[in-house]
């Protein structure tokens, strides 16, 4: 049981550098980098009559009372559901070992938000780590990074199949990452088929992750337009396409992402910052195209001006993950700080917000 009266994780948010709304198909590779905001997740023993988990968030009213009807938590007010998942793959995980469930306080506090207002730094996929990293720890259960990963791999995609779980790697893992996502079916038909613990151990086709070294010469700047966007909806909107997918249109789209992500992953590892700037721009080229053609929404008019901003200092930015809002990324000349500090200023003049983000170079620990 229990061996320690309280166990702390946390777990880093996420940006996307190159390779987004590609990677959601299993084997394609994107490029993302973890932050330095994390999402802090406190597991201790449940001392409160009639629930099973008791979940207090720091974006809470007032903590949720858990109780475990058929195998799987009820109750609450649905603010946390991505713990609630995590929670139930975690006990069926402990049942297939033959390990009670223990009652469980879990307390959540994070740094991902403003004012209640998510900065898009995949918060969803940082809570989910950081609590499958908790409980586990807490319940005596001695994973590793990798099989952590593949527990909250499970436990996100229960939630939102569609979703690549690039944010559960980079949280995961930490630093600047390569990532090429599993086909979440055979990942969710293994675990139905013969439980959490092999699935956690069998071959998941298309899955492969690997640090990368971070860029060189570069300064890494973020900007928050303020604006939150729905990764779910966006990703959903541009799938649910029938007419685009299978199209010339969308083979050329998975086809040039290919291409400028694996250039992109070739210059940061031999240290090529111009080459990393030039795939970057084409990053931006190709969303534009997609989002010309399809009409999703990708480019609000503060992304595009943070994207124009970073160029017209010779940088390379792009919207980070979905677009729509949320955040953007440039790249800029760490030697110009004229230039960086010019890029801030126009940013803030068009509503864009600077954050003061550096890669988190290490993934969920305590």
């Amino acid at each position: 049981m229990a061996g320690q009266r309280t166990v702390v994780r946390r777990a880093p948010g996420k940006l996307f550098v190159a390779g987004e709304y590609a990677v959601v198909e299993p084997g394609n590779q994107a490029i993302l980098v973890a932050v330095d905001r994390y999402i802090t997740v406190t597991v201790s023993e449940c001392e409160v009559a009639g629930a099973d988990v008791v979940v207090d968030s720091d974006l809470g009213a007032r903590p949720a009372l858990l109780r475990r009807h058929g195998g799987r938590l009820a109750g609450g007010d649905g603010r946390t559901p991505h713990v609630v998942s995590a929670l139930d793959t975690v006990a069926e995980l402990l049942a297939e070992h033959g390990l009670p469930v223990p009652p469980l306080s879990v307390s959540i506090s994070s740094t991902l938000h403003a004012d209640g207002r998510k900065y898009g730094l995949g918060s969803s996929g940082a809570v989910t780590v950081a609590t499958v990293d908790a409980v586990t720890s807490y319940c005596g259960l001695r994973l590793t990074r990798e099989e952590r990963f593949r527990l909250a791999m499970l436990a996100g995609a229960r939630l939102e199949p569609k979703g690549s779980g690039g944010d559960l790697a980079a949280a995961t893992w930490g630093g600047w990452i390569a990532y090429r996502a599993p086909d979440r079916t055979q990942v969710l038909d293994l675990a139905r088929a013969h439980g959490v613990a092999e699935s956690l151990r069998a071959p998941w086709p298309g899955f492969s992750v690997r640090r990368l070294p971070a860029p060189a010469g570069l300064s890494f700047q973020v900007g928050w337009t303020g604006s939150p966007a729905s990764t779910e909806a966006l990703v959903s909107g541009l799938h649910g396409r029938r007419t685009w997918r299978g199209s010339a249109s969308h083979q050329k789209f998975v086809a040039t992402t290919a291409d400028f992500v694996q250039a992109a992953v070739a210059a940061l590892d031999s240290g090529d910052g111009p080459a990393l700037l030039h795939e970057i721009r084409r990053a931006r080229q190709e969303l534009a195209r997609l989002d010309d053609e399809v009409g999703l929404g990708i480019f609000t008019p503060a992304l595009t001006a943070l994207c124009d901003a970073a160029e017209a200092v010779g940088g390379a930015a792009k919207p980070s993950g979905a677009g729509g809002g949320d955040c953007g990324i440039a790249l800029l000349d760490e030697r110009a700080a004229h230039d960086i500090s010019q890029v801030r200023q126009r940013w803030a003049a068009a509503g864009v917000l600077p954050l003061p983000l550096r890669p988190a170079l290490e993934g969920n620990e305590a």
